[in-house]
């Protein structure tokens, strides 16, 4: 495993009482990377993932990240680390701008007191930082607009944003295109791709859609019924005669 990795798991276990749900699984993920993790429902993809990002302490096993353990580390105390995630659901302040959706995590990434908030109009500087933010992420023409205004990808646009202002060195996106139509996710797929080539974001996520997976993922890790099953680039992977069985339902297609 290449000692250049911003992520890496060593032998992750993690079991309900006796029930095992995921077992000596290893993987690294290196800087700039796009890594996805596939496979069928209740193969353990959510567990592995609230062990990584913090959200319960493995019952075995190691996780590092930017070189430092960080092994049940809650996820509040991962943020200021780098290392963000997002859910299937949106997860925005409904009833702020757009705008104030991304003023918030900007506001704690500088470290500023809540009471701040009331005098940001005269903060220049942080308002510059929003736009460019929302620039990334091609929503900038609805920065004043109320987020619950917004159609469904818009929101989800704005839920990157958010990631975005505290400047991650690694985001973790669980079913990022979960819900959107065929345009909206096209939309997100162009915006993952840009993101890694153009600002260096790396990203680990995990997705249904196959479409998805192969257009974006220079790396893709497949977990069946709590294990590694396999590992590869997409062609490696469409090629792999276990995951067609178990998960691609007997072909890949784009």
């Amino acid at each position: 495993m290449s000692e250049n990795t911003i992520l890496k798991i060593e032998n992750l276990g993690h079991s309900y009482g006796r029930y095992l749900v995921i077992r000596d699984i290893s993987l690294a993920v290196s800087p700039g990377e796009l890594t996805a993790l596939i496979g069928p429902n209740g193969a353990g993809k959510t567990t592995f993932y609230n062990a990584v990002s913090g959200h319960f302490r493995p019952t075995r096993g190691r996780v590092h990240f930017d070189g430092r353990d960080i092994t049940g580390v809650p996820a509040h105390k991962l943020v200021p680390m780098g290392l963000l995630r997002s859910f299937q659901i949106t997860n925005i302040f409904p009833n702020l701008t757009v705008m104030e959706n991304i003023l918030v995590p900007l506001v704690l990434h500088h470290r500023k007191g809540f009471a701040f908030l009331s005098s940001l109009r005269r903060k220049k500087k942080l308002y510059r930082e929003a736009e460019e933010v929302l620039d990334k992420v091609g929503i900038l023409s609805s920065a004043y607009r109320s987020a619950n205004e917004l159609p469904y990808g818009d929101k989800r646009l704005v839920e990157m944003a958010i990631v975005l202002a505290r400047n991650p060195k690694l985001v973790m996106l669980d079913e990022p295109t979960a819900g959107m139509n065929p345009e909206e996710t096209d939309r997100m797929i162009r915006l993952i791709k840009e993101l890694a080539t153009r600002f260096g974001t790396t990203f680990f996520l995990t997705e249904h859609d196959m479409k998805v997976v192969f257009s974006v993922a220079s790396m893709i890790y497949v977990l069946h019924q709590g294990v590694l099953l396999a590992q590869g680039d997409k062609e490696a992977i469409r090629a792999n005669t276990d995951v067609r069985e178990a998960y691609l339902g007997g072909s890949a297609r784009d």
